[in-house]
């Protein structure tokens, strides 16, 4: 299985937390675009891994109190790695791309050139 995927969404998933508090799973969901059921699944790995915290968000006297998650020092240090760490693969891939811009536009002009 390629990790890759999954390290963009813990990424995305500390991202927005570490933005918003008060996210219910639902609202995560959709900030993140992927289904609820995932979206469970992150917390729960995050959670599991000490990365995040639950926190209840709603105070008062309600049935159902709403649950808040909450960045951990881990987590804050994880989505600093991952963000270093994708910051490095877009370099790389831009790097790349504008070795290849270069190969292709100079041949353009040795071939423009040779033409006249």
């Amino acid at each position: 299985m390629n990790e890759q995927p999954l390290k963009e969404d813990v990424l995305n998933t500390l991202r927005v937390l570490s933005s918003k508090e008060d996210l219910t799973q639902r609202d995560l969901s959709a900030h993140l675009g992927v289904s609820l059921g995932k979206t469970n699944y992150l917390l729960k790995e995050l959670i599991r891994g000490g990365l995040i915290k639950i926190t209840n968000f709603a105070k008062g006297d309600q049935k159902l109190k709403k649950m808040g998650y909450v960045l951990t020092k881990e987590g804050f240090h994880v989505q600093l790695q991952l963000t270093h760490h994708f910051l490095e693969i877009k370099e790389r891939e831009y790097t790349e791309l504008k070795a290849e811009a270069e190969k292709v536009s100079n041949g353009m002009n040795g071939t423009l050139g040779g033409e006249e």
